[in-house]
């Protein structure tokens, strides 16, 4: 008979793990509604307010197919929150940026997530970088 090796600590953090996101999830969806947007466009805009990319790269940071992300960059550009130009360093190569409009709401939808900030606004800068470097080794990145 084969023993169990997940010890009841770990079952707990995935299920804490699990929560977290869920609820996340929910608030970010709602605030994406408020500005509406659907979750997905919320998060295309939200990562191309950070720099502009193009499909392939917003697909890979999404894990997702880049046939979606072009619907989606297709979206939000028809309502002028995004557009597509060529990369500045091979002029082959498309990106999707935002534009100013695009930028502005980026900025009201992070503002208005407050479950995100408001569980972390308990924790000492100390508590915050620990726990960001254990979730960047738990995906297998390297820490600041």
């Amino acid at each position: 008979m084969a023993t169990s090796r997940t010890d009841p600590v770990t079952l707990e953090v995935v299920e804490l793990i699990g929560a977290v996101v869920a609820r996340y999830y929910e608030e970010y969806e709602q605030a994406a509604a408020q500005h509406a947007l659907t979750g997905a466009q919320a998060r295309v805009l939200g990562l191309l307010s950070l720099e502009p990319l193009p499909m392939r790269r917003i697909a890979q940071k999404l894990k997702c197919e880049p046939s979606n992300i072009t619907g989606i960059v297709d979206r939000l550009e028809a309502r002028g929150l995004v557009e597509r130009r060529p990369a500045p360093d091979d002029r082959r190569v498309k990106v999707a940026a935002p534009t100013d409009e695009g930028r502005a709401v980026a900025h009201r939808l992070r503002e208005s997530l407050d479950f995100a900030r408001e569980p972390l606004g308990e924790l000492t800068g100390v508590e915050r970088a620990l726990l960001r470097d254990l979730l960047k080794r738990m995906l297998g990145e390297t820490p600041a």
